[in-house]
């Protein structure tokens, strides 16, 4: 036998402390010797044959799937035993024929401390149940049944989603207009009206501290300690799921209603963020819970839409969940179905478009009613939770214009690759010096805290009175200023975010200092920078927008001063350009951004060319330094992203440099007890089903299928061996797997086999018998497209014999 290889027993019924697995890692043409990985440890990094270092890794890296790397904390690296390379009195009594390879350690550098990730099954098993099935639904004409039923429940996605998003809006405003009528009564009540010298600002500054204190706090230790999936937007949560990765918890009951209450308590304690991206995530988990017919929270299977429980067919209902909770949130059907096309979206059909675009437009036209009638109006014009307004006159530009507002899109290229480079610093920093759930808490108080003592400061030194009557806030302050005029710097502060950002499209000239806007400007892009990644719900689209508004507006008012005759300079236009630029420049997007904003305006078609220009212009210049906010949080936390084209690095090589090998099989009819052995020993997510087998040497066989880890526990479950095949064969049919599903038993969960350790499973009727294959001589980029297009969880690389070489996961495409 050749001594590279490396083996594991799981013949012999004895407890894993007894029996560890053994693994010797090949690297190049390079050997090491076998280590003892039982202890479920990392091992230290090493040097190749090639002068490169590989990675620390866990015993089992690299996995079938390398769903479960371990993590690299509290390390004790392994000491290899002579007795184990060369036998002893124990292991010589063994069987040679039982042993089975696990993989050796590639030379390149490979994810290997990466968080604790799984893959998502995109791939159908078209095995022997399925096509039993589809049969049967053909002879019953289900298909159109099933055609049908999806669309509904595609509009119950858009109609519950609309719902939830009205909720949330509507009591966020009614606690914002208490809190801010509250807060002017007590700035009247202690600060003279026109008398700067006796005004005292303290008590006011104490309420203030108070009421954004209370419902952050509230909210970051609901975050924190009860579900820390639902920190942020949730926007990079859900375009990894749609990539292909599983993200834990992210579309569970749970997990809404925290997220709920997180942006309620974070947008009303005057956080610099928005409701607008956590919309997404909620809309995500509307679809996965609706299509499934079932709550694992609650324990609870209404028995209906069984159909649709797999990964395929939740990822397609996800997306539309989250295509409605940007519609509601803009206003915007055609905004919102472009966005999952253009952010979140990893695969996509000419159906699902269709089918998007219709919980879109379910989802606008409910909010729109609901909230319609919730303000009192009669002409359905309230369409979305981030109502700009219309703009009173057409926006219009000169073509002289055009370079203007290049310029501005280099700007907020610049400036939104400065934000996400500091941004990303900062949460570093958090994760690195801030670990204690406390901290973070405390953490989220002092930012709102900073926040508030910031605002006061600007609204005590600066003088900004105005005129009253030409004012579009609801809310005008009188603080330190004469009769009949407001505190223009209070109305900044005084008001949501959204109203902010309306307030600098429709002011009319005049309405600010440039001090004040330049101020306004600088505090709010540090804020806003500070706040996004604490423990708290909140999107980065509305500071992102303010932002951006704030300058645009603040370039057209000092070009303005400096030439009078320059009528063009219309400071709402320049504001909207400002916004666009800025979120172009952090988030990167274009054409959905563009849509979006012109449908949440109301402007004309004719100025989507500039939008455009401006978007692009930042999007260019912004991704020469850096990675979009949404790409770099996910790069942050290690998430395994296949991108859309394969990385530089893998140009020029074949499947035999990035597979890992060797691979344990199965045999198409094995034992239950290996089988049992197996999946306690390893944490692989996928074996490769063999036949034509010598003895025991399962990856010398020729490969007829895959089996999935999910399959093989169900299987050990149900005890559908071949010896009582009579008994469970009437009853078995894909629906007793899919009734499990999503989450499915370990492998703890089965009882050991000690009546039934002689029996034997036939994979026929479960495996699939079709999987992907590829040759080793195959070229990585044409691998990767097929892997990316086909939504796989696993790829097998076999030799002209049909014989296993390799395998290759997604982790394999990840190089850092």
């Amino acid at each position: 036998m050749d001594e590279n290889k490396t083996l594991i027993n799981l013949e012999d019924d004895i407890s894993e402390e007894d029996d560890p697995i053994v693994l010797n890692k090949k690297t190049g043409h390079s050997s090491k010797p076998i280590i003892d990985i039982e202890v479920n440890q990392s091992e230290e990094p090493t040097t190749s044959s090639s002068g490169r270092t590989a990675p620390a890794n866990s015993g089992n890296y690299p996995l079938i799937d390398n769903d479960h790397p371990p993590l690299l904390e509290n390390f004790t690296p392994p000491v290899p035993r002579e007795s184990q390379i060369n036998g002893n009195a124990g292991s010589a009594s063994r069987d040679i024929n039982n042993l089975e390879p696990i993989f050796h350690l590639r030379s390149r550098t490979a994810a290997a401390s990466t968080p604790n990730y799984e893959s998502l099954d995109y791939e159908v098993c078209e095995n022997t149940l399925f096509q039993d099935e589809q049969r049967e639904q053909l002879a019953e004409r289900f298909s159109l049944r099933k055609d049908i039923i999806r669309w509904i429940i595609f509009i119950q996605i858009g109609i519950i989603t609309a719902l939830i998003a009205c909720s949330i809006d509507i009591i966020i405003e009614e606690l914002s207009e208490l809190k801010y009528q509250f807060l002017i009564k007590s700035v009247q009540e202690n600060v003279p009206l026109s008398d700067a010298t006796e005004g005292d600002l303290v008590i006011p500054y104490l309420y203030w501290l108070l009421f954004s204190i209370l419902p952050v706090a509230f909210g970051a230790a609901m975050v924190t300690y009860i579900e820390p999936i639902t920190a942020g937007s949730g926007i990079p949560q859900v375009k990894s799921y749609l990539n292909g990765v599983k993200i834990p918890r992210i579309v569970r009951i749970k997990t809404l209603a925290v997220k709920a209450i997180g942006v309620i308590t974070s947008v009303v304690g005057g956080l610099a963020g928005g409701k607008e991206g956590p919309m997404i995530h909620a809309g995500a988990v509307v679809a996965a819970g609706i299509s499934q017919g079932k709550s694992t929270t609650f324990v609870k299977d209404f028995r209906i839409f069984k159909a649709f429980r797999d990964d395929h067919e939740k990822r397609d209902f996800v997306l539309g969940g989250g295509a409605a909770g940007v519609s509601a949130a803009f206003g915007a059907p055609i905004g919102g179905m472009l966005f999952s096309l253009e952010e979140a979206a990893s695969f996509w059909n000419q159906n699902l478009i269709w089918r998007t675009l219709v919980a879109s437009i379910i989802s606008v036209f409910t909010l729109n009613i609901v909230l319609s009638a919730y303000h009192g109006l009669n002409d359905f014009t309230f369409t979305g939770l981030f109502n700009l307004g219309k703009f009173d006159q057409p926006l219009k530009f000169d073509y002289f214009e055009l370079p203007i507002f290049m310029i501005l899109g280099v700007s907020g290229g610049l400036l939104g690759a400065a934000w996400n480079s500091l941004n990303t610093k900062i949460n570093k920093f958090r994760k690195r010096f801030i670990p204690w759930k406390i901290g973070k808490v405390i953490e989220a108080v002092v930012v709102a805290i900073m926040g508030v003592t910031l605002a006061c400061l600007m609204i005590y030194f600066i003088n900004d009175c105005r005129p009253l009557g030409n004012d579009p806030t609801n809310n005008p302050v009188q603080l330190f200023c004469e009769d009949n005029e407001y505190n223009a710097v209070a109305a900044l502060w005084f008001q949501t975010p959204e109203a902010t950002v309306r307030s600098l499209f429709h002011d009319p000239p005049g309405s600010h200092k440039i001090l004040t806007l330049a101020l306004f400007t600088v505090v709010y892009y540090v804020l806003s920078c500070a706040t996004f990644g604490l423990n708290v719900s909140l999107g980065v689209f509305i500071p992102t927008a303010l932002v951006g508004a704030a300058w645009g507006r603040l370039l057209a008012m000092v070009t303005f001063y400096f030439f009078p005759q320059a009528e063009f300079l219309h400071p709402g236009k320049y504001a909207l350009i400002g916004a666009a630029a800025n979120l172009g420049g952090v988030l990167r997007m274009t054409i959905s951004l563009s849509v979006i904003l012109m449908e949440t305006t109301g402007v004309e078609s004719s100025f989507f060319f500039p939008l455009i220009i401006a978007l692009i212009s930042a999007k260019w210049v912004g991704d020469y330094f850096n990675e979009g906010i949404y790409d770099t949080q996910i790069q942050v936390n290690h998430v395994p992203m296949l991108t859309w084209e394969p990385l530089p690095q893998y140009k020029g090589l074949t499947a035999q440099k990035i597979l890992s090998s060797p691979v344990v099989c199965i045999k198409l009819r094995d034992s239950a007890h290996y089988i049992y052995q197996m999946l306690k020993k390893c944490e692989h997510n996928g074996f490769p089903v063999v036949d034509n087998v010598e003895g025991n040497r399962r990856s010398e066989g020729r490969v007829c299928g895959i089996i999935l880890r999910s399959q093989l526990i169900v299987i050990l479950l149900k005890s559908l061996y071949v010896e009582n095949k009579r008994f469970w064969l009437p009853e078995t049919s894909i629906q007793t797997f899919r009734d499990l599903y999503p989450r499915y038993p370990s492998i703890k969960s089965v009882r050991k086999l000690d009546e039934k350790i002689n029996y034997t499973v036939d994979l026929s009727m479960f495996m699939n018998p079709s999987p992907v294959r590829v040759n080793p001589h195959d070229s990585v980029p044409r691998i990767f497209q097929i892997f990316r297009a086909l939504g796989l969880r696993h790829l097998l690389v076999i030799n002209n014999e049909n014989r296993i070489a390799g395998i290759i996961t997604r982790r394999d495409f990840i190089y850092k």
